[in-house]
Order: structure tokens, then sequence, then C-alpha cells
């Protein structure tokens, strides 16, 4: 399915239909200069590339993630171009993500090389310059929804953190210097000065 968008448009929603995992697949293979979601209700969502600062600081959040993840060894860390098949069907990446092994090994062995059909125990979203925070705020509903227990919503412009935790509103902090894991990831701690300021 080949198009074209004006960049200027991004991030863009298109009605498309549901797809199967390779059908997307294919879709995104065809685009590698955008990324994509897909929606539980078909809608394709089409965004730009992340701008280079905040590429820099998803690849810290996702390093410090991945070793922790590596000495605690109870579960997998996974970056922002990993994708995940939601219960409700939709197709979501976020920004850095954990899950705990014990629920891997119960995931069909057919479906280990595809889109794994489950949610991540946390998940990571990262606001961009060009995000809405009404969209991002829904995300991390969905994702809580879909079976999460933990989601941070980091926002470098205000230096602030939304928590997410299933059954409760959102916990905004204000002036923060790092965020602690608890739940299934107790034990884990980011630094968020080299989040608000990379070129420190």
């Amino acid at each position: 399915m080949a198009f074209v968008l004006d960049e200027t448009y991004l991030p863009a929603t298109l009605t498309v239909g549901l797809m199967t995992d390779d059908a997307f697949a294919d879709l995104c293979a065809e685009h590698p200069d955008l990324a994509f979601e897909m929606t539980a209700h078909g809608e394709l969502i089409v965004m730009p590339p992340n701008f280079t600062l905040t590429g820099a600081r998803n690849n810290f959040i996702s390093g410090k993630l991945l070793d922790w993840a590596l000495a605690d060894k109870r579960g997998l860390s996974f970056d922002s171009s990993s994708g995940w098949k939601l219960p409700n069907g939709a197709r979501r990446s976020a920004d850095a993500a954990w899950i705990d092994r014990g629920r891997i090994q119960n995931l069909a062995p057919g479906s280990l090389g595809k889109y794994w059909p489950i949610c991540p125990d946390f998940v990571v979203e990262l606001r961009s310059p060009s995000d809405r925070l009404r969209v991002l705020r829904d995300e991390m509903a969905e994702w809580l929804a879909n079976g999460a227990q933990l989601g941070w919503l980091i926002d470098p412009e205000t230096r602030s953190a939304e928590i997410y935790r299933p059954g409760h509103e959102p916990e905004l902090r204000t002036d923060l210097s790092r965020l602690t894991g608890e739940g299934p990831v107790a034990g884990f701690v980011l630094d968020l000065l080299p989040v608000w300021d990379p070129l420190a």
C-alpha cells in the first residue's frame, strides 16, 4: 500500500481497516522513513521520524532500562522500534518497555518471530515537541487497559512525569531529577537529568 504524505501533515490518521501481522509489516517495510501504529478499529497512525534531540533522550532511557534488565534478569527490555499486538487488536510501540520472562514463556512459539500478542508490564512514553499531550494520555490509558502494570509519560519540556497505575488516576510529578520503579520494575531508577538536558 504505497502512499505519499507531506511531512507537514504528520502525524496523521488514515482509515485502512484491520490488517494481518504480515500485511502490517509489509506496509512498514514499504515506508522505512515513517513509523506506524494501528488502532483497534483499523485506523493507521502515521508518524514522522523523531526530532534528533528526542532520539538522544529516548536512547538514554532505553539504554538505562536495558542495563537494569540485564542485571535484574527477571525480564526483557525493548526500545521504540518494538511493536506489540495488544489484546484489543491494536498494534502499538512504546518508547521503552519491559516484560516479565514468565509471561513470554506463555506465548505460542510461532508468535515469537512476529508482533507479540501481549502487552508489556511496563511502558515509557517520551513526549516530543510534535506530540499532542491528549493523544499520549489516551495511549497510556490504552496500555493500562490492555494489561500494563506501570507507565511513565515523561515530558522534557515541563520537566515532569505522569505515573500511570491500573485503577488509579495518573500521578503528576514535577521538578524531578529521577524516577524510581515500582511493581514490575521495582529496583529500576532512571536519572532524568540527561533526559532534561542531553547536551549538558
